[in-house]
């Protein structure tokens, strides 16, 4: 069977190249090895799917750290703005909510895959679940596919595979082995927006905890490189949550000792009113146990590890805390100390930071500098941006750009 194209992969940037292609009056194929389309599309945001950021292109550069350089043409030729415009001339209503990230009303991704796949079968894209086993390369052409089902030709390829995040979603890294057949360089794969593994040893004891309206700083080497206010939870293992998953992502190389987390818990004072807020309450309960007065500032289970950690005797009367005491007690609640040990594994990650070296694609239409008719787009290529509607930006945007020059 022969295409004009065959698209490796059914996921955001795979099915926003097919719908582009095909629109465009190409004989278009999508390979997906999973039952149904848009599998890891379907999980993000929580299942509501922020789809982009309402935001300039300069604002979009400045928030992908890595290779963000090589996806300006990418971002100039389909926006912020043309990805909304797309969704809701295909019937999916967004909004716009703190921090410019942009949803669909109805809070359900489930909108958004139908969407896309929709407007494929409008375009006649023809969707086949098979095994992608390699991509055929004669003479430096790329002529077409193998399957677990057979030999499929074709004028382009296009490997938008995804990343090795979530691999239970089909994102198990064949983009990267393709790539590497084909004579490309893969840069190193590291997990990015991704749990994170704390050196201290009661974490365990803290799992489940949540901490709501929270301020955490990421230090590099006694360096302020992140600071944010919002959620985070306890783990066995560590810290996750929003917080920790952005932060992360600031974290270039982990070494041992390197990077360390503070947490402010009460973000809304200064150190000064919250010291005053404490001679307040140890004067109001001077006859009551340092521990319990700490339960007006502090989730009940953290208090225990706060106590220790403060070295106070937590039987001590309140009354009987001195100022030096207390004035320590305001750093502790302020710059609460975690330090890192590690990133929790790439399976893990909602995205991958790592993948096709840049150097050997042309950002100008996402073609294979090395294999004539050989594409990429999304996560695949080593490019990853901060959470807030970013990445799917990433993905949408290749994904056109590849559509429009296949």
């Amino acid at each position: 069977m022969r295409f004009d194209s065959i698209i490796i992969g059914g996921g955001a940037a795979g099915m926003m190249a097919a719908v582009t292609a095909a629109r465009y009056g190409k004989n278009v194929a999508v390979f997906e090895k999973n039952e149904r389309l848009g599998r890891k599309l379907r999980i993000t945001g929580k299942g509501r799917c922020n789809v982009t950021n309402f935001c300039d292109t300069d604002e979009l550069v400045n928030n992908i750290p890595v290779n963000n350089r090589f996806l300006y043409s990418s971002f100039s030729g389909f926006s912020p703005q043309d990805v909304m415009d797309f969704f809701e001339n295909a019937g999916v209503p967004l909004k716009v909510e703190r921090g410019n990230r942009v949803f669909p009303v109805s809070d359900k991704a489930e909108d958004i895959v139908a969407a896309l796949s929709g407007e494929m079968k409008k375009a006649g894209v023809k969707v086949l679940h098979e095994n992608v086993k390699s991509i055929i390369v004669e003479d430096g052409v790329c002529c077409g596919v193998k399957t677990d089902k057979g030999e499929y030709n074709s004028l382009t390829v296009l490997v938008a595979t995804g990343g090795a995040s979530y691999p239970l979603t089909g994102s198990t890294g064949d983009g990267y082995r393709f790539a590497r057949e084909c004579g490309h360089t893969v840069t190193d794969i590291v997990p990015s927006l991704v749990p994170l593994e704390i050196t201290e040893d009661f974490c365990s004891s803290l799992n489940g905890l949540a901490l709501r309206n929270v301020s955490l700083t990421l230090m590099d080497n006694g360096k302020k490189i992140f600071s944010e206010l919002g959620e985070m939870s306890f783990t066995d293992y560590g810290v996750t949550g929003p917080l920790v998953l952005t932060a992360s992502s600031r974290i270039r190389k982990m070494e041992k000792g390197r990077y360390y987390l503070l947490i402010d818990f009460k973000p809304g004072l200064t150190e000064e009113k919250l010291d005053k807020r404490l001679q307040r309450d140890f004067t109001e309960m001077s006859g009551t146990e340092f521990r319990s007065v700490l339960i007006k500032l502090l989730p009940s289970r953290i208090i225990p590890v706060f106590v220790r950690r403060s070295g106070i005797s937590p039987e001590i009367k309140a009354g009987q805390i001195s100022r030096a005491q207390r004035l320590e007690l305001v750093k502790l609640l302020k710059n609460f100390r975690l330090g890192i040990y590690s990133f929790r594994p790439v399976e893990e990650a909602i995205v991958t930071s790592g993948g096709v070296s840049v150097k050997e694609i042309n950002p100008k239409t996402m073609e294979s500098r090395i294999v004539s008719g050989l594409f990429f787009a999304g996560e695949v290529i080593d490019a990853d941006g901060y959470t807030g509607g970013f990445n799917l930006q990433i993905a949408f945007s290749t994904g056109y750009t590849a559509g429009m020059n296949i």
